[in-house]
């Protein structure tokens, strides 16, 4: 099975099923030498964990991290790190009457398409589980970023067709991302949204959202051109997230409505580091801090689109694998809304693409 792997210099594999007995992911290529803890993979899980009320289903993983190799003492070796978390809270008798039926939305029949055989069990490696492994490998790459002095911040910018406080805002506040179940910059918009959420789940239904990403402290020149450009690898990064539906940078769609003197970025050169001295400044960041695919030094801005949870308990017309039509009503413990998980991994795939690009950089000039 093809594309488990991914980055160039940082990479990064994958495995494990959402019923199997344990999930996880080898880093290649992490320098040695890193300050890497148990604990920091361990609160990156946590954040992605469901059990936060709300949107998240009733699933309680434990989700603690074994760091198998790869780290002594505290400090990567430069060698393989492999990290696995073992399942145990899952209830694979709730997914036994999927055996012959295709679910709406889900990769059931696309799976079996492909390689005539599939996990019915949550879906297997097409489950959203799949990205408690992004997520661990994901805290390594934001330790090394760290180093660099670049950080990734995420929130939920709209979530069940309401859209949520942004930056300019006066209600904005990063801070209560992490006090609300929903990840939401603001206290009454996600008293609003949660209300919206409970009302969805009582019908039975489920809500999609958008998550919006910043990330600070870019040097200019991330990103290899022409077919590696910095917001083509995000954004095959971002739509590897099986629920990612659209990615859009700075101005984003709104661009194809501007006129070129208003979408362009101005630079502005500081005058205390001198004429033509890098990097300057600019008066807008419509390119969301990425010119020509590389980065200018600006912030890295996008968001990213998530399609509403397919696992709905609302009667839904389906086949079966004759071919017969069936009803289905699809039972287990499902998110109402997968956007505010979304939010670290996210995160974590920013961190990966960002980590690979500054070890290509590293290696891209002399001097």
């Amino acid at each position: 099975m093809a594309g488990n792997i991914f980055g160039e210099l940082f990479r990064v594999v994958t495995f494990g099923e959402s019923h199997g007995p344990a999930m996880g992911c080898v880093i290649d290529g992490c320098p040695a030498g890193l300050s890497l803890t148990k604990a920091a993979i361990e609160r990156e899980l946590r954040r992605r964990r469901p059990g936060r009320g709300g949107a998240s289903s009733a699933r309680n993983e434990t989700d603690e991290p074994e760091i198998l190799s790869g780290v002594f003492e505290g400090k990567t070796l430069g060698t393989p790190i492999a990290i696995v978390v073992r399942n145990s809270d899952h209830h694979s008798g709730d997914y036994e009457d999927l055996r012959d039926l295709y679910r709406p939305g889900h990769a059931d029949l696309t799976w079996e398409a492909k390689y005539g055989i599939r996990d019915h069990r949550g879906g297997g490696r097409s489950s959203g589980r799949e990205t408690l492994c992004r997520v661990a490998a994901g805290a390594v790459a934001r330790a090394f970023l760290a180093g660099y002095g670049i950080s990734i911040r995420a929130w939920v910018s709209s979530i069940a067709g309401l859209d949520m406080p942004g930056p300019e805002a006066p209600d904005f506040d990063f801070d209560e991302t992490e006090r609300n179940a929903l990840r939401v910059p603001g206290r009454e918009a996600a008293e609003k949204a949660l209300a919206e959420i409970e009302a969805l789940k009582a019908e039975g239904d489920s809500a999609g959202g958008v998550v919006s990403c910043s990330a600070a402290g870019l040097p200019p020149g991330l990103g290899e051109p022409v077919f590696d450009k910095l917001d083509a690898r995000l954004a095959s990064a971002l739509l590897s997230l099986g629920a990612c539906k659209g990615v859009e940078f700075g101005a984003g769609f709104a661009a194809a409505r501007l006129r070129g003197s208003e979408h362009n970025d101005v630079p502005v050169f500081l005058a205390e580091a001198g004429a033509g001295a890098l990097p300057p400044g600019f008066k807008t960041n419509n390119a969301g801090g990425i010119l020509g695919g590389i980065s200018s030094g600006q912030r890295l801005e996008f968001k990213a689109a998530f399609k509403p949870t397919p696992s709905i308990s609302k009667p839904q017309q389906t086949v079966d694998r004759s071919g017969a039509l069936r009803e289905l009503i699809i039972r287990g413990r499902h998110d109402v809304c997968i956007v505010p998980r979304a939010v670290p991994v996210v995160e974590a795939m920013t961190a990966l693409v960002l980590a690979d690009f500054v070890l290509l950089q590293r290696a891209a000039r002399i001097g």
